[in-house]
């Protein structure tokens, strides 16, 4: 029961490593908010939690709109009573184009979640959290967050933002007692690597190259993350903050 009595809201958390870190927040005592543009995959996460003796409510929240993201907010902390922890995980891979390649709209598209959706998401978190006496913000950045690669710059781009803008908020409200931290994980098998692996020739001999590239040899599951979440989110980690919890089977290694 490490987050006992705590309020944890998750975006993304129809699936992967939302899904994972909604499950977990829950099974350590926390009443877990489930957000996801796919309000039925939302709503299948948080019945499973429900029907397991937990408490969880699923919402439809579109992140790149901050009217909706406002008006959820307040809804969950309305249902809930406080919030203490928010973790900005929803996020999109976007093209795997040459930036010379890529319309202003696909950059724009990956732009908007990954980045906009994480600064709407805590500037309506934040004032909460403060009411609250304080909590913890947790960011999914990526490996990408801290070394390059030759494909999808959109998404690097994103997640090096993430990485600085944890930092930036980190400062902006340590007196505030508000912990915010970032968390890289590497390749996961979620559905988001599934699909990008998909779109790859050679699809399994690109999966064992892909696993290759992690010194432990495999790719990491969505659990892997989910607990590092847990520990960011828990008061085990009440001295942590603006750190980068890098979660990669060695990958940045390298």
């Amino acid at each position: 029961m490490r987050l006992s009595e705590k309020v944890a809201l998750v975006t993304g958390a129809g699936k992967g490593i939302g899904a994972a870190t909604a499950r977990r927040m829950a099974q350590e005592g926390a009443k877990v908010a489930v957000l996801d543009v796919d309000l039925a995959a939302a709503q299948a996460v948080a019945q499973e939690l429900v029907d397991a003796g937990y408490q969880a409510r699923a919402w439809r929240c579109d992140v790149t709109r901050e009217a909706e993201v406002q008006q959820v907010f307040a809804e969950v902390v309305a249902h809930f009573g406080r919030l203490d922890v928010l973790v900005n995980n929803a996020g999109i891979a976007g093209v795997n184009k040459p930036t010379h390649e890529i319309s202003e709209a696909e950059w724009d598209a990956v732009m908007a979640v990954n980045v906009k959706g994480v600064f709407f998401c805590t500037k309506h978190a934040v004032p909460y959290l403060k009411k609250g006496g304080g909590g913890s913000i947790i960011n999914l950045s990526s490996i990408y967050g801290l070394v390059g690669a030759p494909d999808s710059p959109p998404y690097h781009a994103s997640k090096g933002a993430v990485r600085l803008m944890t930092k930036t908020d980190a400062l902006l409200y340590a007196a505030d007692r508000i912990r915010v931290n970032s968390i890289h994980p590497g390749f996961i098998a979620t559905p988001m690597v599934e699909g990008y692996l998909h779109q790859l020739p050679e699809e399994e001999k690109a999966r064992k190259a892909l696993e290759a590239l992690h010194p432990l040899g495999h790719l990491g599951e969505p659990d892997d993350i989910a607990w590092g979440a847990v520990y960011l989110a828990s008061d085990e980690a009440k001295f942590v903050t603006g750190s980068e919890l890098v979660i990669d089977g060695g990958y940045t290694c390298r």
